[in-house]
């Protein structure tokens, strides 16, 4: 047990210094969401609408945005691709209804990077907050991942992915990938071949083991072999078991 308080304090001291705008209409749920990330040294903007939280980032970039769903003026599904692009790609984590597969995969299309189910557990949602705010200082200092030595990732087969460029091309078609779509395709890439858990996406790409019972991974892979998988074209990207694996084919 101390292990895993030492762990999640380690976590959280990630939100000490970083600014959060927090999207919420309710105050019994704004309230006690602003303490609580207050309280560990965060910077909260509160707006209690959409065209509030579009006002403030015009002013200035948040590290992390926390978007609910069902606000007075804009259903958060419409604000969120304007947020992604108004807020500089700050990381946006999604509160929504009991888990909807399709409002949760809507919204991860839409830009979310992260979805969490009504009623917010703080704790959980902090931790949530906390790993976006340290992927997304991580992925600045090192934006691309060290290619392995005898591992050609510009060219797989049918698959060209610029690293530098973040583009990705499947037989010529260019692939438009999110930031976290293309991470995940950048992590297989450099383990062509072999069979990746989940467990190791949850560990490598998101920094957070707990990821691995969410089914955020699942929707991000599903997604992710989708837009690789052009019509009539042979799958990439294939289930294995508990894993998945990316293949280079001709």
């Amino acid at each position: 047990m101390v292990v895993v308080w030492s762990a999640q304090t380690e976590l959280l001291d990630h939100l000490t210094g970083a600014t959060l705008l927090l999207v919420e209409d309710e105050p019994s749920l704004a309230e006690p969401t602003v303490a609580a990330f207050v309280e560990h040294g965060c910077t909260v903007w509160h707006a209690e609408n959409g065209a509030d939280a579009r006002a403030m980032l015009r002013r200035a970039t948040p590290d992390a945005i926390v978007l609910d769903l069902s606000l007075p003026d804009v259903d958060g599904l419409v604000l969120c691709p304007r947020l992604c692009v108004e807020g500089g790609n700050a990381p946006i984590i999604v509160c929504g209804p009991e888990p909807d597969q399709r409002v949760m995969l809507l919204a991860f299309r839409l830009g979310a990077e992260d979805f969490i189910a009504k009623p917010v557990d703080l704790d959980e949602l902090q931790a949530r907050v906390a790993v976006a705010v340290r992927r997304r200082a991580r992925r600045e200092r090192e934006p691309v991942a060290p290619e392995p030595a005898g591992v050609d990732k510009s060219h797989l087969g049918r698959l060209s992915i610029d690293l530098n460029g973040w583009r990705v091309r499947v037989d010529q078609r260019e692939v438009h990938l999110s930031p976290t779509e293309f991470r995940l395709l950048a992590y297989f890439a450099a383990r062509v071949g072999a069979i990746v858990s989940r467990e190791q996406l949850a560990r490598e790409v998101w920094g957070n083991e707990a990821m691995c019972s969410s089914r955020t991974i699942d929707a991000y892979l599903r997604r992710l072999r989708n837009k690789l998988c052009g019509p009539g074209t042979p799958q990439l990207l294939h289930v294995r078991g508990f894993g998945y694996q990316l293949v280079e084919s001709a």
